[in-house]
């Protein structure tokens, strides 16, 4: 049975993978009462060592799907996303809301870096863009950014493997020349990063990591706001349901989402959704009660 999204007024929120998620979360935590549809292209996961172009294909396809199906906001919850496609996005639709994260991440470190002297850790092709370094340069020309691509990090949280010798060996490896560089502030530059946390903090504990998806999230928050005056944004409602949707295997992603956001994933629908050509499908087919229970077991 196909579906159609219950998209009007919805905050829409995309990444390659289950990293997007973060995102998702602190947005309920920011505007509890959203109604999030929230697309993973894990058919085309990790973004990070692909051709900036076809990131950017991918990132205006999804956000033209999210826009046309009734979405009053996009956040791109992907810093390559960000870095190819946001301002093309941004200037083909001067009457919605579209965020991305680069912005609030180099604004959070920059405000929180006492030396002057910033990390970013994110995939290869963000690194490739130098984002990071021109959005912290906007605000201080002063300020030091050392950025290191981390290859290894989506695959170990997109399988699951966290906290295993792995994520910790390649933490270290990552970190070593941020860690020389004499710098007290990393930006987490891929929404997936943060599901690392943990293992940064053990190899790192001295350090400063702004998650860009808070301050995301408030901004995204403060949009709606002034757009929305009249509306309570608060209050929350637990009893909304949002959409999940992965272009990927749905039960993988099902069980990813168990994982990632135990807190809140039962108020969501999964669903599965699809490229056709260069367009994406955003009609879905539900996951059954059946498939969801197995996925999480």
């Amino acid at each position: 049975m196909t579906l159609a999204f219950e998209m009007k007024g919805a905050i829409g929120v995309f990444d390659s993978g289950v990293g997007g998620l973060t995102v998702v979360r602190t947005i309920l935590q920011a505007v509890p009462n959203a109604n999030v549809v929230f697309v993973a292209d894990q058919a085309h996961v990790p973004y990070g060592g692909r051709p900036l172009y076809e990131v950017a294909k991918f990132a205006q396809g999804i956000s033209e799907a999210l826009i046309a199906s009734g979405a009053a906001a996009v956040v791109m919850a992907c810093n390559i996303s960000t870095a190819t496609a946001l301002s093309a996005v941004v200037r083909s639709n001067p009457e919605h809301i579209v965020l991305g994260v680069i912005g609030p991440g180099a604004r959070g470190a920059v405000s929180a870096t006492k030396t002057g002297n910033i990390g970013v850790l994110a995939t290869e092709g963000t690194v490739r863009t130098g984002e990071y370094t021109r959005c912290v340069h906007s605000i201080s020309s002063d300020v030091k950014v050392t950025e290191v691509a981390c290859p290894l990090f989506v695959p170990l949280i997109e399988s699951g493997e966290t906290g295993t010798r792995q994520a910790f060996t390649a933490a270290a490896e990552y970190l070593d020349p941020i860690l020389k560089s004499g710098a007290d502030t990393v930006i987490l530059g891929c929404t997936h990063y943060p599901f690392l946390l943990e293992c940064l903090q053990t190899v790192a504990p001295s350090v400063t990591f702004i998650d860009p998806a808070c301050i995301t999230a408030l901004d995204l928050r403060d949009r709606l706001a002034a757009r929305n005056s009249h509306e309570d944004l608060s209050t929350s409602n637990m009893t909304i349901m949002g959409n999940l949707v992965t272009t990927g295997d749905l039960q993988v992603f099902a069980a990813q989402v168990s994982r990632f956001i135990p807190e809140i994933h039962s108020r969501f629908k999964l669903g599965r959704g699809g490229w056709m050509h260069d367009k994406l499908v955003l009609s879905y087919d539900p996951i059954s009660t059946a498939e969801r229970q197995a996925a999480v077991r």
